[in-house]
């Protein structure tokens, strides 16, 4: 499985980003597949994922209500909308994906094989 994460840029807060994240190889609609973020000096941290199959979507506390997760099984690409963007929001974002594991694990990166090579967001204020 192949993860290309792309759509990152600079953005003023307040504006928005799309990011994507095209999957190829052995990959099927069964695998959860998730968004990461990684900021100057923080640990990786959880944004949102989306389940296989029945498509459940979760957010961390700090992005709901403004990035929405999406995919599109036709095109094997994840999609991450971003608005009303904050400075706080500024990081690597990295895209990933898992299979066979249980629902309650899907917010935590090392639960996940796959992992694209992160596409920067910076966010001026």
């Amino acid at each position: 499985v192949q993860l290309q994460a792309s759509g990152g840029g600079l953005v003023q807060a307040g504006g928005s980003l799309r990011l994507s994240c095209a999957a190829s190889g052995r990959i099927s609609r069964s695998y959860d597949m998730a968004w990461f973020r990684q900021g100057p000096g923080k640990e990786r941290e959880f944004v949102a994922a989306i389940r296989g199959n029945g498509g459940s979507k979760f957010y961390a506390d700090s992005v709901e209500g403004r990035f929405t997760i999406s995919r599109d099984t036709a095109k094997n690409t994840v999609y991450l909308q971003m608005n009303d963007l904050k400075p706080e929001d500024a990081a690597v974002y990295y895209c990933a994906a898992r299979t066979g594991q249980i629902l309650s694990t899907i917010r935590y990166d090392y639960h996940y094989a796959y992992w694209g090579q992160g596409t920067q967001v910076t966010v001026s204020s």
